[in-house]
């Protein structure tokens, strides 16, 4: 089977490490160059979908944020590839720290007490008080 990583950075170089070890995984092809990739990792660029059907991918690995935040596993799973990584809604929880806490806050996880402020006096106002 062919793997397909995105992303270029460290969790990405311990993926790929590790993904690379499997005897199920012909090919590993990565979105981004890092030198801590395992030797034999093809470099492709492009949209992930497109690198995906170019490659014959099996499998996606998606490491980074900022794609998960843009909703890049949501793309690839409708375009019929299985994908590890969370969804957009999913990813919030790590993206989007107001989305989290207010998750909490809804379903009774424990979380430090929080705020959410558009301009710097009201944020000092809720950290000085009044």
């Amino acid at each position: 089977m062919n793997v397909l990583l995105i992303g270029g950075g460290g969790r990405e170089s311990a993926l790929a490490w590790k993904i690379a070890q499997s005897p199920l995984v012909d090919s590993l092809v990565v979105t981004h160059a890092n030198p801590g990739f395992p030797a034999g990792t093809v470099l492709a660029t492009g949209e992930p979908v497109d690198v995906a059907r170019q490659h014959d991918v099996g499998l996606v690995v998606v490491g980074p944020e900022a794609p998960l935040a843009d909703g890049v596993s949501d793309s690839l799973r409708a375009a019929g590839f299985a994908v590890f990584a969370p969804s957009r809604a999913a990813a919030q929880l790590e993206t989007s720290k107001e989305f989290a806490k207010a998750f909490m806050d809804r379903n009774g996880i424990p979380t430090a007490t929080w705020s959410c402020h558009e301009d710097a006096e009201s944020a000092h106002e809720a950290v000085t008080g009044p």
